[in-house]
């Protein structure tokens, strides 16, 4: 079977558009559609319903999307490893970083791995945990940085550091005074939070249900300054990792009772190649996370 008809059907499924899937590719529309008819009659299945010019897969579509997925996958790994073997280091690493950790941890790690290796391009995506975790997954991303609650089969982890989940709240506010904040005093407040797909909100939903409270969310965004500037003002209180508020004079925090640790990391497909600039990355970020416990 040639593969190329399988980039297609990939693309047009997760565009639901034979036009956008083009695009995509780079390609003319009417090439895209003959190589589908072709892997349709090579086949000898229909693979999409094209009622309405609405795309979708039939049943037959998606059992062999599963397979294209892995194929596809499996195709850029030899490539991009036959390619190092002859020295074509392609010099690009794409990694998920969460918003939290993008802003607080990781700029000088980046900076000081551009400084080792100047010719490597890093393309850092931004964006909720479980969102980077989905495109990690789907070969959209080389690394991506996740909350090690439970980890998925296909992936394989390194753990970065462990970090404390903190209530946070304006000087004056009642909880100032105390030493630690209960669960069910924390969801009698008004709660200015991340949006959902994001770690911070998980941890809080999920305490919620444990707790069994329902948030009383007043704010909700994914803008670390405008979620400390909201909780200072005293329109809400919020939890952020001990990284985002230490040394904020303008904030107070406070430890939940019992404590609420995360483990974070940094994962990678299980089985995929990493390429050298994937793999110089990786050990340069699990150097730095094991620097910074132990200091």
């Amino acid at each position: 079977m040639d593969i190329k008809p399988l980039r297609y059907f990939l693309a047009i499924a997760k565009n639901a558009s034979f036009t956008r899937a083009a695009e995509q590719l780079n390609v003319a529309q009417p090439a895209v559609s003959m190589a589908i008819k072709k892997l349709e009659t090579e086949l000898g299945l229909t693979l999409l319903h094209r009622a309405d010019r609405k795309i979708s897969l039939t049943d037959e579509g998606k059992r062999l999307l599963l397979h294209a997925e892995k194929i596809i996958q499996a195709t850029d790994d030899a490539l991009l490893e036959m390619n190092e073997l002859r020295g074509l280091n392609q010099g690009e690493v794409r990694v998920g970083i969460p918003s939290m950790l993008g802003s607080y941890y990781f700029p000088p790690i980046l900076m000081a791995f551009r400084h080792r290796h100047p010719t490597i391009n890093l393309k850092v995506i931004e964006g909720g945990t479980w969102q980077l975790q989905k495109m990690l997954e789907d070969g959209e991303l080389d690394l991506s940085v996740i909350v090690a609650e439970t980890l998925p089969e296909g992936l394989e982890t390194h753990r970065l550091l462990k970090e404390e989940m903190r209530v946070t709240v304006a000087k004056d506010h009642p909880f100032s005074q105390l030493e630690s904040i209960t669960p069910d005093a924390f969801f009698d407040e008004e709660l200015v939070m991340f949006k959902e797909g994001y770690f911070h909100r998980r941890v809080v939903d999920r305490l919620a249900r444990e707790t069994g409270k329902s948030p009383k969310i007043g704010f909700e965004t994914n803008l670390i300054p405008l979620i400390k500037s909201i909780t200072q003002q005293g329109f809400g209180v919020s939890t952020l990792l001990s990284m985002v508020v230490e040394g904020d004079d303008q904030l107070i925090s406070r430890p939940f009772n019992p404590p609420i640790w995360l483990d974070l990391g940094i994962a990678w497909r299980k089985g995929a190649y990493l390429s050298q600039a994937n793999q110089a990355f990786l050990d340069f970020v699990c150097k730095q996370g094991h620097d910074s416990e132990n200091r």
